[in-house]
């Protein structure tokens, strides 16, 4: 993971952390979820794939990237589409997180992290427990689907 920046402060004085994700789904329909590894906060709860976006680097730039060094799968910008966002309050910053859906990518996407991962039905994301900026997301991508 990289380091994080310094970000704009929100209204409420919290620092506003910019992170991509993106939904990669399979020719089923099924959504690839990603278990956070024990060590990192939120961990056990599932989530998108993605990270934080560096200093000078698209949202689409930080997937490629990410999606490279977590789940070993190469995608291109064009294959990114945009959907939609989450706005969530934590404790100690706030996180803005654009989401973006994929079909298109070379590789199998096997954890370099230590994640668990899970290829879910849009109807049984409910089932996984996320972090709380992920939740409003998963209503999104059942419709979509």
């Amino acid at each position: 993971m990289a380091t994080t920046v310094a970000r704009p402060v929100a209204s409420d004085g919290f620092r506003i952390l910019l992170v991509a994700a993106v939904a990669l789904i399979d020719r089923d329909d099924r959504v690839l979820l990603a278990q956070r590894p024990p060590g990192k906060s939120l961990a056990g709860l599932w989530e998108f794939p993605g990270g934080k976006v560096d200093p000078g680097e698209t949202p689409e730039a930080a997937l490629i990237r990410e999606l490279k060094e977590e789940l070993a799968v190469d995608t291109a910008e064009s294959c990114l589409a945009p959907f939609t966002f989450a706005s969530h309050s934590y404790d100690d910053f706030h996180l803005l997180m654009p989401l973006y859906v994929c079909r298109v990518w070379q590789g199998m996407p096997t954890p370099q992290e230590g994640q668990k991962l899970a290829w879910v039905r849009p109807n049984r994301m409910k089932d996984y427990p996320m972090p709380p900026a992920d939740k409003p997301l998963v209503a999104m991508l059942r419709d979509l689907l």
